[in-house]
């Protein structure tokens, strides 16, 4: 067929239409003008068939009312499914409610229609509803009611809507046993799931596969195995979901042996396999711990989409490799939120913050927008890097932007607020938060801490017993180090006690770490030794370290002296400890002491780590080292530091060219 007639043909079909879109109208108009001649039922339903728009809806509602047919259940009812189907639910519910006595037809299509809402509790409430007014449900009610728990999964109301289900003789439905399945599984209930994927007779793969991601989600690696075998004896063909399932399982287990099975599985069965269940073969590799597989396996693919480059991003950042990540990031023909999420967040988890502040600012530039992952890990960088003006900036760009911010985003401006020092704007977000989590709560007792309030942060601890959230080991750690850094020992000594004997949290190395610093800065070093002894794990390095910081405030060399010599019985040579213990020597001048621990420190290799201060110069942040000549303009910084050295001794201050050195 030529491409003239196939124009003119597609233009004579488009007149067509035309006409029968107009005859429409006209009809729907003339009908809605006047009430004379008035419409029959099978007239009204001819051209609800035909109504495209509310509006066409709404006027012939009008006429409905107009001649007195809205005792006509048939009619109203096919008014509240177009209703449902254009996405008005307000009026259809409206219909509803003025209809004297709904039918099993209008309750499901209300249903269903909350169903796929943003308020699918509405469809539980019409389903109760329905019950009770003797109406009994059909398999599709159940369907779109058990679709409405989907969207928050209660365990409580699956179970009534099971037993319903089973009463009514609905149970026996493959569809609806498979609905019930996904609903356990999401809920957790995997016994439960179990049960109802025996009762099924007549299996389908969607059985097969919900019970595998069931086993799977809940960590049941064996079982998962054991079902796939079943499944393969029965000669039931695995699909694309079912592979992807137990990929998941050997990912989340590192079950190397099983992702092998799998694999060899989709090569000896020849099964053409999609971009999905690749990348779960790259992801599973790489998690456990065969970075060459999963290179092998990205190589090899034909089609490679943004998740495709975005797994081996990750896979080489788990493995450390931040220039191959970075490089791979480099060649992605295409970016997305996630891939960037991704580069930024490894180099974050790598300590690399002014690099991943370098590729957040790129990020903008390519035009991709910042999400709340995006922003937590800036913020972390900024609180890292104790860098407030840019934090400020990013706080800027989420109310510039109107980003929605989450729990966790919030919790993320308090952290970066908090370590920046500004404490009070920290508050004032936490207590604008209109809702508060555990990690909330964790964030801003730890703030306080770390400001030396630590009757404050008791306090905030008290409101949030009040609030009805039970804290967790993280809450207890910010809360005892709040203890330790304001000399509250008592209440120290308090809180502890009803870690275990209230809340049930066994404390670990961390909380008595804090529990030895805080009785080490109250002065009681027995006591804290006395603890130590007791612990019922091996204490590391952080619990000899806080008592040894007490051992120099005291000057308690022979205790310092046992704690040395537990060190160096854990193999542990940080050079901080070492450096403290020298210099409890030196201001005890006992000098022979001091030049054994400098030996110990060179016969180890232990070097002094040279410490890094920052400064903030009109919004930026500025980081230096002791004799760091690195910095541009560091021959002007030099020179003014001899123009100070000059002026110091113009005044007659004694100093020497290195002390006023070590100020810079």
């Amino acid at each position: 067929m030529s491409s003239v007639l196939k124009l003119k043909r597609a233009s004579v079909v488009s007149r067509f239409f035309c006409v029968v879109s107009l005859h429409t109208q006209t009809q729907i108009t003339e009908i809605t003008k006047t009430k004379l001649n008035s419409p029959t039922h099978q007239t009204l339903h001819c051209l609800l068939d035909q109504c495209s728009s509310l509006r066409q809806l709404k006027l012939l509602h009008a006429q409905i009312i107009l001649h007195g047919l809205t005792g006509q259940i048939l009619t109203l009812g096919k008014l509240l499914s177009f209703c449902v189907h254009l996405g008005d639910l307000r009026y259809a519910h409206l219909l509803f409610d003025q209809t004297p006595q709904p039918n099993k037809f209008m309750y499901n299509h209300l249903i269903r229609g909350y169903s796929n809402s943003d308020d699918p509790n509405k469809s539980l409430l019409l389903y109760r509803k329905m019950v009770c007014a003797g109406i009994m449900p059909n398999q599709f009610t159940i369907l779109f009611v058990l679709k409405a728990c989907s969207a928050k999964p209660s365990c409580w109301d699956v179970a009534v809507v099971h037993a319903q289900a089973i009463k009514l003789g609905m149970g026996s439905h493959v569809c609806v046993q498979n609905a019930f399945l996904s609903l356990y599984v999401a809920c957790r209930l995997i016994r439960s799931a179990r049960q109802v994927f025996d009762d099924i007779s007549d299996r389908t793969l969607v059985s097969w596969n919900s019970m595998i991601v069931g086993y799977s989600k809940m960590g049941f690696s064996k079982e998962a195995i054991l079902l796939f075998k079943e499944m393969q004896y029965l000669g039931v063909e695995a699909d694309m979901f079912t592979l992807v399932g137990l990929l998941s399982v050997a990912l989340r287990h590192g079950n190397l042996d099983l992702g092998r099975f799998v694999h060899l599985y989709i090569v000896v069965a020849e099964i053409e396999i999609d971009s999905i269940v690749t990348n779960a073969l790259i992801d599973m590799y790489a998690k456990c711990g065969h970075l060459q597989y999963a290179e092998t396996v990205f190589d090899r693919m034909l089609d490679r989409n943004v998740v495709s480059w975005t797994c081996m991003i990750n896979a080489y950042a788990n493995h450390g490799l931040i220039d191959h990540a970075l490089e791979i990031f480099d060649q992605m023909p295409v970016k997305n939120a996630v891939s960037w999420n991704s580069i930024i967040s490894c180099h974050v988890q790598e300590g690399q913050h002014a690099e991943a502040m370098e590729l957040f600012c790129r990020m903008c530039v390519s035009g991709v927008m910042p999400d709340n992952a995006t922003l937590v890990s800036i913020l972390s960088s900024c609180s890292h890097m104790g860098d407030l003006a840019l934090g400020k900036k990013a706080h800027d760009y989420i109310c510039d932007n109107n980003i929605t911010v989450s729990v966790t985003l919030c919790n993320s401006l308090m952290n970066m607020y908090a370590k920046c020092g500004a404490l009070q704007t920290a508050m004032d977000i936490f207590f604008g938060m209109p809702q508060k989590n555990v990690v909330s709560w964790n964030v801003i007792i730890g703030a306080l801490a770390l400001h030396g309030s630590g009757k404050e942060a008791i306090e905030m601890f008290e409101k949030m017993r009040a609030s009805g959230l039970f804290p967790d080991e993280i809450t207890f750690t910010g809360l005892l180090s709040a203890c330790s850094h304001s000399g509250l020992v008592e209440m120290g000594r308090y809180y502890f006690g009803l870690m275990s004997s209230t809340f049930g949290i066994s404390p670990d190395v961390a909380h008595y770490a804090c529990m030895v610093d805080l009785l080490g800065r109250g002065g009681f070093l027995g006591e804290a030794m006395s603890l130590i002894q007791k612990l019922p794990m091996k204490p590391d390095a952080v619990v000899w370290g806080a008592l040894l910081g007490a051992c120099k405030t005291y000057g308690n060399l022979e205790m310092g002296k046992q704690i040395l010599k537990q060190l160096l019985e854990l193999g542990r040579y940080d050079s901080g400890l070492y450096v403290l213990l020298s210099n409890m020597y030196s201001e005890s001048q006992r000098w022979d002491d001091m030049k054994k621990i400098r030996k110990i420190m060179n016969d180890s290799g232990i070097k002094k780590c040279r410490a890094i201060s920052s400064i903030e110069i009109d919004g930026c942040c500025y980081q230096f080292m002791v004799d760091d000549k690195n910095h541009e303009v560091s021959t002007s910084i030099y020179s003014m530091v001899d123009q100070l050295m000059d002026h110091l001794k113009s005044v007659g201050y004694p100093c020497k060219h290195s002390d006023v050195e070590d100020m810079y």
